[in-house]
């Protein structure tokens, strides 16, 4: 996948391992690959955009390693930090072992303390060391203005400056993939570094085929099934969380644990927690369902 040399190689690749990219998709992978640029998509949640990350991982056979982002993130929890446990320990040892003209100086102690053994790499620096790797940075829109700028500089030079040891810079670049499920806008700046693409819920026949290639023990009944009645849920303007693919694949796979070929309203209703996840969500689908299966 790393070397992948079109479109159509890169549909292929991902499909291999299970994911179904559509042109537009295909494409957009293939350039991020060929030009060593980030790829930042955008969807809403179960969309495909982490999965489209773990595939070309797969497909490529290099780690995929995750920065997870949230609130208050910072620099140390995405770059590096120093494990001061095993720190203090070793100070401690010095100081028990010292005798006379054997004890050591202060920068030797320092030098000794900020020694490699006792970094710890978060995601980005593996990244950069482990590389070719895929990095995913997920659900960068939780992060905040700061780690945004932190990222765009990394990103500018796949290198970090670690001041006692020094700087790290990456031999290949790795594959960088940002996801956003747009809770807010990330800056244009982040935006003009990478490359774009908006990720929409597939269609009925395209979804059919995604839940057939994922979970090939599913009845093609049962998948049409669960896909279409999926489909007129996301139509619905009145729910809190629309069900995305992931939800799909989920109820298919509840259905068919549970010995189902077809879908019924009894073992609908039964699952109905692996694609609703709020209560007023759970209320309004056993509505729809016994209008929707009824018919």
């Amino acid at each position: 996948m790393i070397d992948a040399t079109s479109p159509d190689d890169v549909t292929q690749r991902l499909q291999a391992s299970g994911y179904l990219a559509d042109d537009g998709l295909a494409t957009v992978t293939y350039l991020a690959l060929a030009m060593q640029r980030p790829l930042l998509l955008e969807g809403e949640p179960g969309t495909g955009k982490t999965a489209l990350a773990e595939a070309v991982a797969e497909s490529a056979g290099v780690p995929l390693i995750r920065l997870q982002c949230y609130e208050g993130i910072d620099a140390s929890q995405a770059l590096y930090d120093w494990d001061f446990t095993r720190q203090i320990l070793h100070l401690r040892t010095l100081e028990a072992t010292r005798t006379g003209e054997a004890t050591p100086g202060t920068d030797d102690v320092e030098a000794s303390l900020f020694d490699e053994r006792y970094l710890l790499a978060r995601p980005i620096l593996r990244a950069l060391r482990e590389a070719p790797a895929v990095l995913l940075v997920d659900e960068i829109d939780r992060a905040d203005d700061e780690f945004e700028a932190f990222l765009l500089e990394v990103l500018s030079t796949y290198r970090v400056t670690i001041p006692e040891l020094g700087t790290i810079a990456a031999a290949t670049p790795p594959v960088v993939i940002l996801t956003s499920n747009r809770t807010r806008e990330l800056h244009d700046a982040l935006k003009r570094r990478c490359l774009y693409h908006w990720i929409d819920h597939p269609g009925l026949a395209r979804e059919v085929e995604i839940v057939r290639a994922r979970l090939p023990e599913v009845s093609g009944a049962l998948a049409e099934q669960v896909v279409t009645t999926v489909q007129n849920l996301r139509a619905a303007e009145d729910m809190l969380k629309p069900p995305g693919v992931a939800e799909t694949l989920d109820w298919a796979r509840a259905l068919h644990q549970l010995g189902r070929s077809e879908m019924d309203l009894e073992s609908a209703s039964a699952t109905i927690g692996a694609v609703c996840k709020y209560r007023e969500d759970t209320d309004r689908v056993r509505v729809a369902l016994d209008r929707m299966l009824a018919s």
